[in-house]
């Protein structure tokens, strides 16, 4: 069985529960890529979306999955990282993912793991860590400017409330109460519950006129915060893009910005994908060292990612789950 794996196949558009579990021929690296044996296995809601929508280049047996985190067992032509290498990754999503014990990457697209962070929470990160620092990298330096960051309580609010206080900025949270005492602890100067009906509104009247907003929801919602931004701002948008400018010409005068993180694996040029997983491996040591905390994990077994999956798209996980394989 040394040249079989297991993974989590995806057959038609559908639920995460809809996965079936395969024996498989494990893949051999080629020319410039990896083959990881993955510890652990972070899902994103992504994952579940892509699951639920399908795509033109998904087929039936594609294995799903952007996070992962494991050791190098064997590369391919030109490959200089040492084989039982620590490291984490985000795969494209065109390519077979992390749903499996084993997964073939781009040698040029892992980040090596410091030896201080167990395999768990380096799966955890990728995909929100990098998507943090995409957004930020989007906004000019500026102390003190406020700056509105929405659904605040996930992975990649966790992480960007942090790394905006850190760069200086006056950092308000809008999420759920339920996050508000961990949020201020990191970093956050002011909260807003999400879930009131009216909480638009009651940040119009507080007067304040953001720097930028990074929203995490939707290019609808995004939208709606527009009139929040100040002259010359900036409007961030992490779920979606602004296909029609939300504001009048000869106004406000925003910036519109776009993470596209997934793009990265066909569109960036060599030296673009370097500086990303540079900044990755920055990430992961400052979680290492504890200048950097992500959100609460729940470790589950490899059998359970079906349903771990169904329950972060139906919102009832407390924690966010982490899938844990079992070695040997």
């Amino acid at each position: 069985m040394q040249n079989c794996m297991q993974a989590w196949t995806w057959t038609q558009p559908g639920q995460p529960t809809d996965l079936i579990l395969r024996h498989l021929e494990r893949p051999q690296p080629q020319a410039g890529e990896v083959l990881i044996e993955n510890h652990a296995v972070g899902l994103n809601p992504v994952d579940w979306k892509f699951i639920d929508w399908g795509h033109p280049r998904w087929q039936d047996g594609h294995i799903p999955g952007v996070d992962g985190a494991g050791v190098v067992i064997a590369t391919g032509a030109g490959v200089a990282l040492p084989v039982g290498s620590r490291v984490a990754y985000y795969q494209s999503l065109f390519r077979d993912g992390s749903f499996a014990s084993h997964s073939v990457l781009a040698a040029n697209m892992v980040m090596r793991v410091p030896d201080g962070l167990d395999f768990a929470t380096a799966a955890s990160l990728p995909c929100p860590a990098l998507t943090a620092s995409q957004a930020i990298a989007k906004l000019p330096p500026a102390a003190g400017a406020p700056v509105l960051v929405t659904r605040a309580g996930g992975a990649v609010g966790t992480l960007l409330v942090q790394l905006l206080a850190r760069a200086g900025f006056e950092v308000w949270a809008a999420t759920s109460d339920r996050h508000h005492h961990r949020l201020a602890s990191l970093g956050a100067h002011h909260c807003v519950d999400e879930r009131s009906p009216n909480w638009r509104a009651q940040l119009q009247q507080t007067g304040t006129p953001f720097y930028a907003v990074i929203d995490s929801a939707s290019g609808t919602e995004a939208a709606r915060l527009a009139p929040l931004i100040a002259y010359n701002g900036h409007l961030v948008c992490i779920q979606d893009r602004q296909e029609v400018p939300p504001l009048p010409a000869f106004t406000s005068a925003l910036s519109l910005h776009e993470v596209a993180l997934n793009s990265v694996h066909e569109h960036a040029h060599a030296a673009a994908r370097a500086a990303l997983m540079a900044t990755g491996e920055a990430l992961l040591e400052d979680v290492a060292q504890q200048r950097l905390q992500g959100v609460p994990l729940e470790a589950l077994p490899f059998d359970a990612l079906p349903e771990a999956l169904q329950a972060i798209k139906d919102g009832q996980m407390a924690a966010r789950p982490v899938l844990v394989m079992a070695q040997g």
